[in-house]
Parts: C-alpha cells; sequence; structure tokens
C-alpha cells in the first residue's frame, strides 16, 4: 500500500525545524518502504502493508524520539489521493489568478457538515467536502476577505493540515510513479 503521511506544523517560521533526509531515515527505521519525501512541508510518500490505525502511532513515536517533536499527522492512501485529484475541478489551481487549498481533516472532523461550521463567502469563494478533506478556492483578489483565512483564528484549525492543490496534485503524481 502507498501512503503520505502529511505533517503539521513542521518546518514553519523556523519552527519545528526537520531535515527532510532525517524525516526519511525515521520513516526507514519504523519499517517503512520505498521513503521519500516532497518540499519542506513535511510530505512523507512511503509504502507500507501496515493499517493507519497501527501506523500512525509508530511513525508519531519515532518523529518524537529523533526530534522531539509531538507532530499530528494525516496518513492517506494513494487511491484516496488520487480520488481526490480527480474529484477537484482542474480549473480550480494555485497561481497568480487564483488560490486552491486542500484542508486534510482528522477524523473527529470529517463530516460533510464540516462546511457548515466554516464561515464563507460563496460570492468570492467556493468551498467542497471530499471526504477527509474540505477543498478551499478563490481568486487572489479575495484571498483576505475569504473564509478560508479566517479558519485559522478557530478551533477547527487545529484539527487539520493544509496543502496547495499543486502540492496535492504532484504528490499524486508521485504515488502513481513509485
Amino acid at each position: 500500500m502507498k501512503y503520505v503521511a502529511l505533517l503539521r506544523g513542521i518546518n514553519v517560521g523556523g519552527k519545528s525545524k526537520v531535515e527532510m533526509i532525517k524525516l526519511k531515515s525515521t520513516f526507514e527505521s519504523v519499517g517503512c518502504k520505498k521513503v521519500s519525501t516532497y518540499i519542506n512541508s513535511g510530505n512523507v510518500i512511503f509504502s507500507d502493508e501496515r493499517p493507519t490505525n497501527q501506523l500512525v502511532p509508530i511513525i508519531k513515536k519515532g518523529i518524537e524520539n529523533d526530534f522531539g517533536l509531538n507532530v499530528r499527522i494525516v496518513l492517506r492512501d494513494h487511491v484516496t489521493i488520487h480520488k481526490l485529484c480527480k474529484t477537484i475541478p482542474i480549473d480550480w489551481t494555485n497561481d497568480t489568478k487564483q488560490r486552491t487549498d486542500v484542508l486534510f481533516l482528522w477524523d473527529e472532523i470529517n463530516k460533510p457538515e464540516i462546511l457548515k461550521s466554516i464561515k464563507f463567502n460563496p460570492d468570492i469563494e467556493n468551498m467542497m467536502f471530499i471526504d477527509g478533506a474540505v477543498v478551499w478556492n478563490i481568486g487572489r483578489e479575495n484571498v483576505m476577505r475569504g473564509g478560508g483565512v479566517k479558519l485559522i483564528k478557530t478551533d477547527l484549525y487545529k484539527h487539520m493540515t493544509i496543502r496547495n492543490i499543486n502540492t496535492v496534485r504532484k504528490l499524486d503524481e508521485l504515488m502513481r510513479d513509485e
């Protein structure tokens, strides 16, 4: 089974610094195979036969031992990432004209009703729930007026990790190529 581990809050604003080469070694030390990382924001692709509920605590412990950090992790298999990418409209991009973020959800908030808890303006932004994630799309000129940036100040924000759509599409491609 191919997985991507999405680590929350590492290498952000100079805090919780983690070298990707060392992170790769941590994953290998806990038995993960074919480990690779993508960019510096905590995206680790690997193969493993163990189920998610076993892997997350083992990986967390490895990171805690090697880096002294208590990091929250979202683990998704390739089928889920690929389905997510196929469901998101292809014209939702992250470029100079628009911003599209994928908000990966922890299990405790992973339900369609989550959209009712996020204040957003349908006149200037799009929000969609796809099992395991909320996708936010907005024109660049409206980013500071949109609900996505206001989400940072809510309790919900603590139960998700965010990647832009370009990163998620690249992760899908990398997982397919392994």
